[in-house]
């Protein structure tokens, strides 16, 4: 085609576009003007699948749920929409094209995600509520599918790593300015600290799990040696925002989650093998069942409830006699221990905690927010609401994934000839452990928010454990060559 060609086209195109705006626009149908993004999105989806997935990964945080909006519908856009049609044209390339990499499918995270994935489909066709279960599964498939398996291949690219957490990031500071404004107005305080993050999140504990996982990170590119001076100063800036930002969400949950991730730090630097870390927390769930009568005695004398003074909220997090939100946590944690006794094999089905678990609810247990019908969310535990939704195997896949991973992140730290890749993997590392005991007391792993960021670090694992563990990083062509396009 010669260039005078090409010319004309694009005054032809430009020229159809305008007539068919102007009829739109007189039959007062102003959608018309986005036909041009329509169409950009098609192309980047057909012939750069990267981008579309860095689009993604930075709307997840502006991702505004319309379910709030009595829409009829509990879709985050623009995020959601963007991932399904990356996982629908992913599947339609690995059944034209080929499967993945072998190594990456056998890789024992991988197999961890499929036994998951595996026994939810199970417990989804015997669920009893079989189109809430599947509509679960459809929604964590949108979210493994393009953040995991696709991922693979966008972070063999080693050059795509760090984008990927600065996509995140960066949407994500947007959120904490503007956050943080509407907190001043409030002065601050602990109660205004539960809200001031919506609509982009819906409370303080998904906003805080989020800024503890990517602390780590973000302050691993602050001391990375290989960035230039300029960019760890960014790094720098980005990890103080941060950390004020995480102190400012008044979340208990992501102060100790972040906590428990400064003592592994200090457990790596000191090199206590992982047997002994697992040993050691095994040993402490024992004590606690040992004591547990003795433990829950000292911890229902503590009556300091939640509070703007962060001793006193530090000490809020025991209390379990007058706080109203660790009682309601135990309201439903006990809610989802009936239920899985009750049916301990199969569960009730995945995604169906909310609407089965108000029988199971006792009154003594019911909190000032607890309501009759049952309708107020989760069981608030990434561990204990598999337990009740697909049984006792719904726990084990779950539990058998952490430490899968985990063991991964820190062989991968401690095997790794290259610095980059060493410093990727214990970051991204921490940071995950952050949401694995963050996941104890809450649970979000079904929202856009924190599954783009977990799905997402747990394939850069894998993808440094088997391509970018040598002396030096492997930099194979981009995604939508390695995908044959």
């Amino acid at each position: 085609m010669t260039e005078k060609l090409k010319i004309s086209l694009v005054y032809i195109i430009t020229a159809l576009f305008i007539i068919l705006n102007t009829y739109l626009v007189m039959k007062e149908f102003y959608w018309g003007i986005f036909i041009p993004l329509g169409v950009l999105m098609i192309l980047l989806y057909i012939f750069s699948l990267d981008k579309v997935i860095f689009l993604a990964v930075f709307a997840t945080p502006l991702a505004i749920d319309i379910g709030d909006y009595d829409l009829g519908a509990s879709v985050s856009v623009p995020s959601e929409p963007l991932l399904f049609g990356v996982m629908m044209l992913f599947l339609l390339k690995i059944i034209l094209e080929g499967g993945l990499d072998r190594k990456f499918l056998r890789h024992p995270v991988t197999l961890a995600v499929g036994f998951n994935l595996l026994w939810i489909f199970i417990t989804s066709c015997t669920s009893d509520l079989p189109l809430v279960s599947f509509k679960f599964l459809l929604a964590r498939l949108w979210f493994i599918i393009p953040m995991y398996f696709a991922g693979s291949i966008l972070f063999r690219k080693f050059s795509n790593i760090k984008p990927f957490a600065w996509a995140y990031t960066l949407a994500l500071i947007i959120v904490i300015g503007y956050a943080t404004y509407r907190h001043a107005e409030f002065g601050f305080s602990e109660k205004a600290g539960h809200w001031v993050m919506t609509p982009f999140y819906n409370d303080h504990t998904a906003y805080g799990a989020i800024l503890a996982l990517f602390f780590p990170i973000i302050a691993g590119f602050a001391i990375d040696r290989d960035s230039t001076s300029r960019m760890r100063i960014f790094a720098i800036a980005a990890t103080i925002i941060l950390l004020i930002a995480l102190f400012l969400s008044y979340s208990r949950a992501a102060w100790v989650s972040f906590a428990v991730a400064v003592a592994v730090l200090f457990l790596v630097f000191f090199r206590i093998k992982f047997k002994w870390i697992l040993v050691s927390i095994a040993s402490l769930v024992l004590i606690f069942f040992m004591f547990k009568f003795e433990i829950l005695d000292k911890l229902e004398k503590n009556k300091q409830d939640s509070s703007a003074n962060f001793i006193e909220h530090i000490q809020s997090i025991s209390n379990i006699s007058s706080d109203a939100s660790n009682l309601e946590r135990i309201n439903r944690w006990q809610s989802a221990f009936r239920m899985y006794n009750e049916r301990p094999v199969f569960g009730w089905g995945p995604g169906t905690y909310q609407f089965e678990y108000a029988p199971f609810q006792r009154t003594k247990e019911k909190t000032i927010i607890s309501t009759n019908l049952g309708d107020m969310g989760n069981a608030h535990s990434e561990y204990i609401g598999p337990l009740a939704e697909s049984g006792v195997l719904g726990l084990v896949s779950v539990l058998i994934l952490m430490v899968t991973v985990i063991y991964t992140g820190l062989t991968v730290y401690r095997r790794a000839k290259n610095r980059q890749a060493r410093l990727i993997a214990l970051t991204t590392t921490l940071g995950l452990i952050t949401y694995y005991v963050h996941g104890i007391m809450n649970n979000f792993l079904n929202t856009d928010k924190a599954s783009v960021p977990f799905w997402g670090f747990l394939s850069i694992l894998v993808v440094l454990d088997l391509y970018h563990s040598g002396e030096a990083v492997n930099e194979p062509k981009a995604i939508k060559e390695e995908s044959g396009e």
